[in-house]
């Protein structure tokens, strides 16, 4: 049996990426066709009596309406800028660890930086809310050094939102940017630094070309997050705060004709955040056209 399934290379590779394949159509592709086809019903889930029919009214609601659109684009544009926040200051500490710190002691900064991602995303958010609150360290920090005299709202609005997703996000973040900074050889920033090119030349010439790989993962994966990140904003934010997670969890909340909307919000989403990581990646990551090359 061994042999017969080993004898080409084809028969090879079905064996061990079945497994694999089957995991992915049935844990990604199946959910996301069976949320397509809900958003086209009428109502759901099903209902003694009452028969779904197949409608394009549960889409017609989202451009039917200005706020759902202005939402949208909302969270798309926080998302970016979380996004573009999260890179400027975890790619300086990247740096450091992978080429600054000696070898042998990486591993070490890499395990402080992993420590607090041991915690759950709720507990985390809850000790941003004691940092930030009207009584928490920043705000009692200002205080007694008397640059303040009332707290500042700095919780349940927009910072308080980014701050939020930024520190649950760094992490994914920094990963990417690490592995491609860490394989960048020293010998070749040594040689530039000997032919006369300035910490900046180098670092336009060859770190940053060399570490878009792990920019554009980096990106990708950050902004994924931020834009269906739920828990965070829902804890540390407002009425003026609020994400398009949060509108397509409130159609899901009620049974019968709310769920098709929400399942047609959710594709929407989908559809916009994979063409923004599209055209992302095109410019970033492709071997062509990219703006670091």
């Amino acid at each position: 049996m061994i042999d017969l399934l080993s004898a080409t290379p084809l028969r090879r590779a079905l064996v061990i990426g079945s497994l694999p394949m089957i995991w992915i159509l049935a844990m990604n592709v199946a959910p996301i066709v069976e949320m397509v086809r809900i958003s086209f019903l009428s109502s759901y889930p099903p209902t003694v009596g009452k028969q779904a029919v197949w409608t394009l009214a549960s889409w017609r609601v989202f451009f039917g309406d200005p706020i759902y659109i202005y939402q949208f684009f909302r969270t798309l544009t926080f998302a970016m800028v979380v996004t573009g926040i999260t890179l400027m200051i975890t790619y300086p500490v990247a740096y450091y660890v992978a080429k600054v710190v000696r070898p042998e002691r990486q591993l070490r900064f890499m395990l402080v930086l992993l420590v607090p991602f041991w915690v759950g995303e709720i507990v985390r958010t809850y000790a941003i809310m004691i940092l930030l609150g009207n009584r928490g360290f920043i705000n009692m920090l200002l205080i007694w050094l008397g640059i303040i005299d009332q707290p500042l709202s700095l919780i349940y609005s927009n910072f308080s939102v980014g701050f939020g997703v930024i520190y649950l996000t760094s992490l994914y973040m920094m990963m990417p940017l690490y592995a491609a900074l860490e394989r960048i050889p020293t010998s070749q920033l040594e040689a530039a630094a000997d032919l006369g090119a300035g910490p900046l030349t180098r670092f336009w010439k060859i770190i940053l070309p060399q570490s878009r790989s792990g920019i554009s993962s980096g990106c990708v994966l950050v902004f994924l997050i931020s834009i269906g990140i739920y828990a965070t904003p829902v804890l540390l934010g407002g009425s003026r705060t609020t994400m398009f997670a949060e509108t397509i969890a409130g159609f899901f909340m009620y049974a019968g004709d709310t769920w098709p909307i929400g399942a047609a919000f959710s594709g929407i989403m989908l559809v916009g955040a994979m063409v923004v990581c599209g055209i992302f990646m095109r410019l970033v990551g492709g071997k062509e056209g990219s703006i670091l090359r």
